[in-house]
């Protein structure tokens, strides 16, 4: 008897909050801890969480995505660092803030423009879309993937054929949980299950 793989949900997480979540400064690739109350945020994903089995742990290989994941009840052991779930590259404008940018260049997107010397939307995209290619590929069932607010988005969007620049539509909260799956009565149609559920009772 043939066995019936379970259809791929992906739980993606966005890490708990650092400063510059605060601040509102562009975090790429800048390695920042989590602040005290990311870390308290990581840990209420752990009672969320609980009791669900999953078939693949994965992580960005930032130290934020990294802690929360920790936190969150995962053991490195059990975790794969995935190199395409890091965030969104703003090169030059990496520590900047939106207002910073815009008194450079007034009609500045980053979801239309990209940023100079880092990721263009077309790289991020790419980069989305051969994670969503490995995923549908190698894996079934419930898999959690711990990783950024801006890359999330561009993952939502890309999961259901929507052009990049759709991603700026779709907001996302630190140490929130989303759900991208398959429709149960449809499946081959990528649908958004759950979006953005906040873990804290605060």
């Amino acid at each position: 008897m043939t066995k019936t793989l379970a259809p791929l949900q992906i739980y993606f997480i966005r890490h708990g909050e650092t400063d510059w979540t605060l601040s509102g400064q562009h975090t790429g690739r800048t390695d920042l801890p989590l602040t005290a109350r990311g870390e308290a945020m990581a840990l209420g994903l752990a009672t969320a969480l609980q009791g669900i089995r999953f078939s693949r742990v994965q992580s960005s290989p930032s130290l934020r995505a990294r802690s929360t994941c920790s936190l969150a009840g995962f053991s490195d052991p059990d975790v794969q660092l995935e190199p395409e779930l890091a965030e969104w590259d703003y090169g030059a404008y990496e520590g900047l803030r939106t207002a910073e940018i815009h008194q450079r260049h007034p009609s500045w997107n980053v979801w239309t423009d990209g940023c100079p010397g880092g990721e263009t939307p077309a790289g991020v995209s790419a980069r989305a879309d051969r994670l969503i290619a490995s995923l549908c590929e190698q894996v079934s069932g419930k898999i959690i993937a711990f990783s950024h607010g801006q890359f999330g988005r561009v993952l939502a969007a890309r999961w259901i054929g929507l052009p990049v620049s759709q991603g700026q539509h779709f907001a996302i909260s630190p140490a929130s949980i989303s759900i991208l799956s398959f429709e149960s009565a449809h499946p081959l149609r990528r649908v958004i299950s759950m979006w953005n559920s906040s873990a804290r009772s605060d």
